[in-house]
């Protein structure tokens, strides 16, 4: 199994969607702020060209960004990206596009940046699953360049798929709101293969599925969650004794084997739960459980509802 295959499993699984909400066109000096996101999104910025600084006020945290850098803020945290001067900022001058986002310029006469902004919506309860295994503040570089025996880098196609987004949002053509959006989409996947590649790999899932030895594991787990995995046969398909396996897999994702696989079964629990024939049995089953009883308590214990209620919740919602 190849890292693809859990990738997508994950994709698919929290039923992810993006959205470019504005591009920032500024000289410097510039600053902007963006309130704390709701429970489902992820808000996410791409720096085409210039310099910017991003502070995040909850974490406490202050990183450059350059031209080609993309940073994804998993947990939703109330943030400003500003020129880095320490300059007071002028006004900014924001129009509708016909394509659905806003341009926003100012006249600073300073430095110029040139920056896509938006979100990422991540469909209830998934938003959780996203916020524990993945760093909070990730960033990662879309630059061309090759691979292993030459293939084209995930940063590479990534740098591709923002020059894209890019020359999208410049021009007003016909479908370029439903264009951008799904680029935006396709935004969230790339980064998050671009990240599990790079040298620095961060840490949580990322740095588990970048493991080359460990990477069967997670593949594993996410395609057939309803298996009865147990400590031995994960460690079989990484070539590794038992014990060393769960010293690395703790290592690398700071939780054990069996609480992933207990996220993973949830979250698909949670989707099959919103289907009018799929009784909280049938459920259970698919994905893993021979006692209902063991499942609710599983259900409730991680989505502090239970199945039940999460069907009600869900039905209600759509």
């Amino acid at each position: 199994m190849s890292q693809v295959d859990w990738l997508s499993q994950l994709v698919q699984m929290i039923t992810i969607a993006g959205q470019l909400e504005v591009r920032c066109t500024y000289g410097a000096p510039w600053r902007v702020a963006w309130a704390q996101s709701a429970a489902q999104e992820i808000p996410f910025h791409v720096v085409l060209k210039g310099r910017a600084v991003i502070e995040d006020t909850e974490a406490g945290t202050t990183r450059e960004l350059v031209g080609g850098d993309i940073v994804l803020l998993t947990g939703g945290s109330a943030h400003v990206l500003h020129d880095g001067s320490g300059h007071a900022s002028g006004p900014t001058y924001n129009r509708r596009g016909s394509a659905g986002f806003t341009l926003s310029e100012n006249e600073g006469g300073g430095a110029l940046l040139d920056m896509l902004c938006g979100r990422f919506f991540i469909g209830r309860p998934h938003d959780r699953l996203i916020r524990e295994y993945i760093p909070t503040n990730l960033v990662v570089r879309a630059v061309p360049g090759y691979g292993e025996e030459g293939r084209v880098s995930a940063s590479s196609n990534l740098a591709n798929l923002v020059a894209l987004m890019r020359e999208e949002s410049a021009d007003e053509r016909p479908g370029g709101y439903a264009i951008l959006n799904a680029l935006s989409s396709a935004l969230f996947t790339l980064a998050m293969r671009a990240a599990s590649e790079s040298e620095q790999v961060p840490a949580g899932l990322l740095a588990l599925a970048g493991h080359p030895r460990l990477a069967p594991a997670i593949s594993g787990m996410f395609t057939n969650p309803e298996r009865s995995w147990n400590l031995v046969d994960l460690a079989d398909l990484c070539g590794m004794s038992r014990a060393t396996f769960m010293r690395h897999f703790q290592d690398k994702l700071g939780r054990s084997a069996k609480e992933l696989l207990t996220d993973i079964r949830m979250s698909r629990a949670a989707n099959e739960l919103k289907k009018p024939a799929m009784t909280t049995e049938a459920v259970a089953d698919l994905v893993g459980y021979r006692s209902v009883a063991a499942f609710r308590r599983a259900f409730t214990d991680k989505m502090g509802m239970t199945p039940g209620q999460w069907r009600r919740l869900a039905s209600k919602a759509e």
